[in-house]
This record gives structure tokens, sequence and C-alpha cells, in this order.
């Protein structure tokens, strides 16, 4: 039998908006996909240390604040420095089409941009987990 897929969900940084991420975390759930919320203004080093502490195959960050080009990195970084390289790491909220190529350099695996089908999130996660669930 295999294993739930585990998707960490968080808002990194000083947003105080989460309906977007509360949308694709049900969108996950629904999916048959385990969700955990991590809740707004999350650090990075609380994003890498719950998504370690609840052996997430996938981090989904929602970002409204503009500082995407910094957050998303960092979690990155984050993982590398404690050997975790087997996290699917996506984002999605409201990033300029220009910063996209740059996060996915960073290693950002997908950039989800409002109005994406929250279909297109589930089979992406589904058709690009670096771990077997």
């Amino acid at each position: 039998m295999e294993r739930t897929i585990r998707v960490l969900v968080a808002k990194p940084g000083l947003d105080g908006h989460d309906r977007g991420a509360k949308v694709i975390a049900r969108a996950l759930r629904d999916a048959g996909m385990e969700v955990i919320y991590t809740g707004l203004r999350q650090t990075p080093e609380q994003i890498v240390n719950a998504a370690i502490q609840e052996d997430a195959d996938v981090i989904a960050m929602s970002i409204l604040s503009g500082a995407h080009n910094h957050l998303f990195p960092r979690v990155l970084e984050l993982l590398k420095d404690k050997g975790v390289d087997d996290v699917l790491v996506i984002g999605g909220g409201v990033i300029p089409d220009d910063d996209i190529p740059g996060l996915k350099a960073a290693g950002i695996a997908e950039v989800f941009t409002p109005g994406t089908p929250t279909s297109a999130t589930i089979d992406f996660i589904r058709n690009n987990l670096k771990r077997k669930a």
C-alpha cells in the first residue's frame, strides 16, 4: 500500500492573507493528499523544520508580499543545509511572470499564479514527486 502524499502548505513572510493557501490546501486534501497547514507569517526556518518533522513530500508556499525572490530560495538553501534533497518545493501566489524563471533556476519546481486551476497543481505534484509516497 502506497503512503499518502504529505504536503506542507506554508505562508512565508509577513502576508496576512491566506485565502489562496486555504483553497489549495482544501483541493489537495480533497484529492486524497494529507495536508499540513502551518498558518500565516512563517519564517523559512519554521517551514523547513516543520517539513522535516512532518516528513513532508512537498512544500507548497503561497506568497503575496513580493518577498518571493528572497524567501523561496532561502527555504531551498535551508533544505540543502539540512541534507534534505527529496522534497518537491513549489510556489504560488501573486508572482510576476518575469520572476518565475529565476525562482525555477533557484530550484522551485513550479510556480502557480492566480487563476491556475487547482487540478494543475494536483497533477504537477503527482507527476513530479521526488520520493515515493
